[in-house]
């Protein structure tokens, strides 16, 4: 019985990994980082696709490291701040979130950034990844009660089994997440950074696309 449970679990996560269309890679000095992104947000799916056209992502940063917290790469907030603080225009441009219980922020989920916009809308330029901690019960029943929502089977069993950012879920659109590299992302969290969490050396990377 306990192997006809684990052969189903098995191939669920077989074909929903193939019912996402879409895979790319994080090439850094460090290893690969082999991600899928969801068809289940196609508007960020397809921002990603586009930005490795633009070439954003060929020879970017991870300029953002939090152990335990995230890895982010790509333009800075601070960057971000003063580039639209100098368009007289006024223009902040931004992605409307998009949110489904699927993605959610476990371990190894790739999100896009934002500022603290009412809206939740993400910035253009910008994601990370979620390395996280470790959750219990009480840690989510709190989230419940603070936030006015409720964890779905799936997002309880893998929070509590592996840990993950829950306190995120609803504000910061995930679109994706690892299926291959993720000891990379992890020993890339682990570096040592200045007081505001720059890396002390260059972590750099660049973004393909898995045909």
């Amino acid at each position: 019985m306990r192997y006809l449970t684990l052969l189903f679990v098995l191939v669920f996560l077989h074909q929903f990994a193939v019912a996402q269309s879409r895979k790319i890679a994080f090439k850094t000095d460090y290893g690969t980082i082999k991600v899928m992104l969801y068809d289940f947000t196609p508007k960020h799916r397809d921002l990603m696709l586009k930005s490795n056209q633009d070439s954003i992502y060929q020879d970017a940063l991870f300029n953002r490291i939090i152990e335990n917290f995230v890895v982010q790469g790509g333009e800075h907030d601070m960057d971000i701040a003063k580039r639209e603080a100098a368009d007289s225009t006024g223009n902040k441009p931004r992605l409307a979130g998009e949110f489904d219980a699927r993605a959610f922020h476990k371990i190894g989920a790739l999100g896009q950034g934002r500022d603290d916009n009412p809206q939740k809308a993400s910035f253009l330029n910008q994601i990370y990844f979620v390395i996280g901690k470790k959750v219990t019960e009480d840690h989510l029943a709190k989230l419940e009660a603070q936030k006015g929502i409720k964890f779905t089977k799936e997002q309880r069993g893998e929070y509590l089994k592996n840990g993950g950012l829950p306190r995120l879920d609803g504000d910061y659109t995930i679109f994706g997440e690892i299926y291959e590299g993720m000891e990379v992302i992890m020993a890339i969290s682990r570096f040592k950074t200045d007081k505001d969490d720059f890396p002390l050396s260059p972590v750099r990377f660049s973004v393909s696309v898995i045909e």
